[in-house]
């Protein structure tokens, strides 16, 4: 221990040994730290492990969220207030509480390209990741192909299960073209399998008005299963009470 190192090589072997190596980084300015407050020695030793276990945390809920398919740059604090984007903040921070999630609603977000329907999706995926939930998002054509592809080696059902299983699916951009009907068929399955159980998100530019983009088929199941309701005026997103039978 030197002037310019207060942690001695012991010390620093030590933390190596037990994988604290990290504390290193924090380790000269804490103890700097500790001196000025005159910290008791517990107080120091709980305000260090605190570094760590917020660095791990951290490390972790990023592992996940790139496991997910989350952007990492796309979280609400990264959220440009500035942006000329018109959109109900009381209903923003009612989505960002997960509240919906919890009561096993889902939520459609609709609004024009560029408005940051993506944006908030993902954010909303990352305050789900930071709370131990499941999430996975993807595109919701590269999604349909992915599960259309699983017919092939007969491995749609697995396919199925596990998006019916995590805790948060977000779908990105949905129905930018036309379903077909396997695709139709594949929606509806997952939204009856996670209906009222696990939240589905998704965004989307088009609007009710755009039924047509879909098979008729799709119609008339959505009467009956559908788990998210559309927002009014293209507002930023909308918690779904169930549509009426």
């Amino acid at each position: 221990m030197t002037a310019t190192d207060p942690v001695s090589p012991d010390l620093k072997r030590h933390l190596r040994a037990l994988k604290l190596g990290p504390l290193l980084d924090v380790l000269p300015e804490r103890l700097a730290l500790a001196r000025q407050q005159k910290l008791p020695h517990a107080d120091f030793l709980e305000l260090l492990l605190s570094d760590e276990v917020t660095r791990r945390e951290n490390g972790s809920a990023a592992r996940r969220a790139r496991i997910a398919g989350l952007d990492p740059q796309m979280r609400l604090d990264t959220w440009d207030t500035t942006a000329s984007v018109r959109y109900d903040q009381q209903l923003w921070n009612e989505l960002a509480t997960l509240r919906f999630a919890e009561a096993g609603h889902g939520a459609l977000i609709l609004g024009p390209v560029g408005t940051g329907k993506t944006h908030l999706a993902t954010a909303l995926g990352h305050i789900a990741v930071r709370r131990r939930l499941t999430v996975h998002m993807a595109r919701a054509d590269q999604l349909f192909k992915r599960l259309k592809a699983a017919r092939l080696d007969n491995t749609t059902e697995a396919e199925h299960r596990r998006l019916t299983a995590v805790n948060v699916l977000i779908l990105d951009d949905f129905a930018l073209t036309a379903l077909d009907e396997t695709a139709t068929t594949d929606f509806y399955e997952l939204t009856v399998a996670r209906h009222r159980k696990n939240p589905t998100i998704v965004t989307s530019n088009r609007t009710p008005d755009k039924a047509h983009m879909f098979p008729a088929t799709y119609a008339r199941r959505e009467r009956k299963c559908h788990g998210f309701a559309c927002p009014d005026g293209g507002k930023a997103g909308q918690a779904n009470p169930a549509l009426p039978p």
